[in-house]
């Protein structure tokens, strides 16, 4: 995944775009970088690698060395950027959050009709921001160019574009990530996450409507292309990889998970000794569920946040499942000879919780009852990086419905997304004794989807039910 902050000054903007930028650690775990923009100095850069080691501790020397009333910054898994790019629109600076799935063809069509050429990334691949901004400078002006990128790209694009005159801000084109603006004297600032800019000083001031465009100034925010009229945001910033103390759409994420904890309890009847969640993101759920039930609320794993405070793992299956382990400390008393209901945010591969519950069981746990608070996961999410999945047979979901078909037939997976389906009920059963549950009871979309609160076809379901 990743997140991004931009403020636009009167005054020297680093402070803010440092602590904001540092605000976004934890939607990714490999590049980070900032990019500042001064009259009198020009554009200057900074990135670095963070995987073993915080954006502060990288960035300390560079947010006392840069100056600029304009700054842009990312943090992210995947491209290093902010890039600085020089064109016929000028020199300006971009960063990008999103999901290019057309690469090759975009990539193919610029180079026979541009003579263009793009600067391969380590691993070989190209940077999908350095092709976004390929796809901007098609255009003879520079919102029509924005407008374009986000038209040719199948997937999503949220960019930020640094110039001379202000920073150009477009959500992609159907809202599937959020775009928060924050203002205070003198300055606004562009946010992924609505909370990172509270401590700063800043209000909300808006959110960007689905493809909505706007120049920020310290004076203004401007609109210069109005937002569609269709949004498909994503419904796991909520369940998942949203910070708790954000909001989207005006619905904030700690409420939401209460809601979705609770409606969980409404359709169960288990009966256990304690209700938890697998920190950081399943905590809220538990609480939820916890105060529906009547069940106590316990917090039988806790995560040593001084050195493993990110959620997101890094690449290597082997490295995920160790630290996936070193970073729960058990608290042995709860967890000796008691019934323990279990919420985690999601079952994607089944390793990590498979995990989870054998450390669980091994410290003397009785029972261990899974509720995940989203459906089962049938397909990879083809519109954010959100997963490091890179085949959906990764999905333990997938893996177990081969198993039920055979090898060489090409499943039909409705029948996998209704719970009152016998393919269903069977999935589910297989996956709780694979994983060595108790019991295991998913969470219903529509139940899922009442606890976000907004209208359903404005909601993203793809990765439950392969609807766009």
């Amino acid at each position: 995944m990743g997140g991004f902050f931009g403020v636009a000054a009167k005054g020297d903007c680093l402070i803010d775009l440092f602590f904001g930028t540092d605000y976004h650690s934890h939607l990714g775990t490999r590049r980070a970088g900032m990019a500042v923009y001064s009259q009198e100095k020009g554009y200057d850069r900074a990135i670095h690698n963070i995987e073993n080691a915080p954006f502060r501790t990288k960035f300390d020397r560079d947010v006392n060395e840069m100056q600029g009333n304009y700054g842009i910054g990312c943090i992210s898994d995947y491209e290093p950027q902010p890039l600085i790019i020089r064109s016929h629109h000028g020199t300006y600076a971009i960063v990008t959050v999103g999901k290019i799935n057309n690469r090759e063809a975009l990539t193919d069509t610029i180079l026979r009709k541009s003579h263009s050429h793009f600067l391969e990334m380590s691993g070989g691949d190209i940077n999908n921001t350095e092709l976004a901004a390929a796809l901007i400078n098609q255009e003879t002006q520079l919102v029509d160019g924005i407008r374009h990128a986000q038209e040719k790209i199948e997937g999503s694009m949220t960019i930020l574009v640094m110039t001379p005159e202000g920073i150009y801000a477009a959500r992609d084109r159907y809202g599937r990530t959020p775009v928060s603006i924050g203002r205070k004297q003198d300055s606004f600032c562009i946010s992924f996450e609505s909370f990172a800019y509270l401590n700063l000083g800043y209000v909300a001031e808006k959110e960007l409507g689905p493809g909505e465009i706007v120049l920020v100034t310290p004076e203004e925010v401007k609109t210069v292309a109005r937002p569609g009229d269709q949004m498909k945001i994503c419904t796991f910033l909520w369940v998942y990889y949203g910070y708790s103390s954000s909001s989207y759409e005006g619905i904030g994420v700690e409420e939401m998970r209460y809601r979705c904890g609770a409606s969980l309890a409404g359709r169960d009847n288990v009966r256990t000794d304690n209700v938890a969640g697998v920190p950081d993101s399943g905590v809220a759920h538990a609480i939820g569920y916890s105060g529906a039930s009547g069940i106590p609320f316990s917090r039988p794993l806790i995560k040593y946040t001084p050195t493993w405070p990110r959620s997101f793992m890094p690449s290597m299956p082997s490295q995920r499942d160790l630290i996936a382990k070193m970073k729960l400390i058990p608290v042995h008393e709860l967890i000796q000879d008691k019934r323990l209901l279990i919420i985690d945010d999601s079952i994607v591969r089944g390793t990590q919780l498979r995990e989870t519950t054998e450390f669980l069981y091994a410290n003397g746990a009785r029972e261990l009852h899974i509720r995940p608070a989203c459906p089962p996961l049938l397909y990879s999410c083809k519109y954010l990086n959100f997963s490091r999945s890179s085949s959906e047979m990764e999905l333990i979901t997938r893996r177990v419905i081969k198993e039920m078909e055979g090898k060489d037939k090409e499943p039909y997976l409705t029948p996998y997304s209704v719970p009152e389906n016998p393919a269903y009920q069977e999935m589910v059963e297989r996956i709780e004794k694979k994983l060595n549950f108790t019991s295991l009871r998913y969470h219903r979309l529509d139940d899922m989807l009442d606890a976000v609160g907004l209208e359903r076809c404005k909601l993203c379901t793809y990765c439950w039910n392969g609807k766009e």
